[in-house]
């Protein structure tokens, strides 16, 4: 599989992801993860102190002016399926939902 002629000329289908539809058999994309250690003959496993991800906290995190995008004041959402035994699940509270935020078809 080739990728399309003019994504080809910009030379972006070079960058493109590489799947495991367009290689020979054998090929493994994995995940990035990276190994930590080793493996054993005896079937253990062995970890490298090394190799082991550690992430170091910035000094004085508490007192940083800036926040992150999600608000601390929100009050928990209640659904409003009282007196429906489906619940959430129901296909008539669905339609209706849809009815009121889109309009009839």
């Amino acid at each position: 599989m080739r990728p399309t002629a003019p994504l080809f000329k910009r030379r972006i289908g070079r960058r493109l992801a590489l799947t495991t539809k367009q290689v020979n058999g054998g090929f493994y994309k994995g995940t990035g993860s990276g190994s930590m250690g080793w493996h054993t003959k005896h079937g253990g496993y062995v970890i490298d102190p090394k190799k082991v991800r550690t992430y170091v906290v910035p000094e004085g995190l508490k007192d940083f002016k800036l926040t992150p995008f999600v608000t601390k004041n929100m009050e928990p959402l209640r659904g409003d399926f009282e007196g429906d035994p489906k619940g959430g699940l129901s296909g008539e509270r669905y339609l209706e939902k849809w009815k009121r935020e889109n309009g009839m078809d």
